[in-house]
């Protein structure tokens, strides 16, 4: 039975990792051992640990001013390490508020140093990307959440300035290319469009390090892990070795800049379902601010009694995980380098049955 998972994490992985995945458990690479037992320390995982640093510069092009790092904690650990990291108490850092995980890493910020709100689109329910704010020439960095999954926003366009840019990718990592040298540290929860939940990237610029005066504790210093190689603990070995094999296939496919068509194509298909349906209506009303990765949709008010009739249709037809976040409701369809465009036309075929039913 094929389903379509359209779950925000975690999330779809492609059919030939999972597949090469699942055979490693068993036996990894005729060693007679599986991925999941074998040592951190041996020849065979040092291999994997350095193709996936090594996939990551090539498919971003990180060059060696940056150091890449295999990390645990998810995202949400990054929230405070990366202040931790970066800002002295008597320093100040800029971020933009555009949901609840820009909201939450503000929060930890703070108390590491002087954080201000540069900008917010809070007044709408966090529908929009903010634009025309000011940006402090004195800030210590600029801190933004490329892609919101809970609202389905996406900066398409990073703001212009001197300032280090220091972002929270953890959703549309691998799904284009970046401006690299205009970022401080990029950030990411794998589990989400890179790999299985457990591993945590980060790729931080080495000359930002080692300037803050408090004392950090060894865990948390990026400078203990780039010393290590990202391995002075035990590190996430299968999370790592599938998030390789994931890059493995996005190079394949053609690398970033090839998932960016891709990747468009999917998101016109559900937005177009959208917008052509007197029933359903786009949370993210601006086509500029709407994710490529996570398409968030309403029944409009007069409808809104269908919800459940919408989310049994679509289970019928075998799409998975189209619910809203808890926080928000409605519904979300995450579409992440992985989906094939097969599965963004099925919910789209879903949602024009259900609109010839109801409309």
């Amino acid at each position: 039975m094929k389903v379509h998972n359209f779950s925000a994490g975690p999330a779809i992985l492609p059919a030939s990792v999972m597949a090469e995945a699942a055979e490693a458990v068993k036996d990894f690479n005729g060693s007679g051992l599986s991925i999941l037992e074998i040592s951190h320390r041996s020849k065979p995982f040092v291999a994997v640990l350095e193709e996936a640093v090594a996939l990551v510069r090539e498919l971003l092009q990180v060059n060696d001013d940056y150091a890449v790092l295999f990390l645990t904690g998810g995202a949400s650990s990054q929230f405070f390490m990366s202040a931790m990291n970066l800002l002295n108490e008597d320093e100040t850092a800029g971020y933009i508020n555009t949901g609840s995980w820009s909201t939450k890493a503000i929060k930890e910020a703070q108390n590491f140093g002087k954080v201000v709100e540069l900008a917010s689109s809070k007044d709408t329910n966090f529908s929009y990307i903010p634009k025309g704010y000011d940006i402090p020439a004195d800030l210590k960095y600029l801190h933004l959440t490329s892609n919101n999954t809970i609202f389905g926003t996406q900066f398409k366009d990073f703001p212009t300035t001197n300032v280090p840019l220091v972002a929270d990718m953890s959703s549309d990592i691998f799904s284009r290319p970046l401006p690299i040298e205009r970022f401080g540290l990029i950030y990411a929860g794998a589990q989400k469009n890179m790999g299985p939940a457990g591993v945590t990237l980060a790729i931080v610029r080495k000359d930002l390090l080692g300037k803050v005066e408090r004392t950090i504790p060894t865990m948390l210093n990026y400078e203990t892990h780039i010393k290590k190689y990202s391995s002075f603990n035990t590190p996430p070995v299968f999370p790592i070795f599938v998030s390789m094999l994931t890059l493995r296939w996005v190079k394949e496919k053609g690398g970033v800049e090839a998932m960016v068509p891709h990747n468009e194509a999917k998101a016109k298909i559900i937005y177009d379902a959208i917008d052509n349906s007197p029933l359903f209506e786009a949370v993210v009303t601006d086509p500029v601010d709407r994710s490529l990765m996570n398409a968030t949709f309403v029944l409009k008010e007069e409808f809104a009694q269908l919800e459940a009739d919408f989310l049994a249709a679509a289970a019928a037809a075998n799409c998975s995980g189209i619910k809203g976040h808890r926080s928000v409701g409605g519904f979300r369809a995450s579409i992440y380098n992985s989906m094939p465009q097969s599965s963004a036309q099925a919910l789209a075929d879903v949602m024009a049955e259900f609109t010839a039913k109801h409309a």
